[in-house]
C-alpha cells in the first residue's frame, strides 16, 4: 500500500484539499469488514494510476474531525476531491470497476 496514503486530521488539508491530481479518499474503520475488503482494490487503483490520480484512506475513528466536517455517516464511504472541491461521494463498499468510474480512470 505504499501509493496509497494514509491521511488524517493534520494533514486532510494539505495532502486532499490542495492536492495537484484528483484524490480518491477512502473512509473507513479497522473493524470494518467491507473496508479492509475494499484495501487490495486501493492499492491497485493508486499503483495503476499514480501519474493521474492519488489515493488515501482515513481511519475515521483515529481522525474524526474529517469524517465530521465532511458529514460521513457510515463507513466505507468513498470521496474524490479536485481542486479542492469534492466531487463525488459513494457510501458502502464498491468493485473495482465502480471505484474507477468514480475516480474517473
Amino acid at each position: 500500500m505504499q501509493n496509497v496514503l494514509e491521511i488524517n486530521d493534520l494533514n486532510f488539508d494539505d495532502q486532499v484539499l490542495a492536492s495537484d491530481r484528483p484524490f480518491l479518499l477512502e473512509l473507513g474503520a479497522r473493524w470494518c469488514a467491507p473496508c479492509r475488503a475494499m484495501a487490495p482494490l486501493l492499492t491497485r487503483l493508486a499503483d495503476e494510476h499514480q501519474a493521474a490520480l492519488r489515493v488515501g484512506t482515513l481511519d475515521v475513528e483515529d481522525s474524526p474531525g474529517v469524517a465530521n466536517r465532511l458529514g460521513v455517516r457510515g463507513v466505507p464511504t468513498v470521496l474524490v476531491f479536485a481542486n479542492g472541491q469534492e466531487l463525488k461521494r459513494q457510501l458502502g463498499a464498491v468493485d473495482a470497476k465502480k471505484l474507477r468510474a468514480l475516480a474517473g480512470v
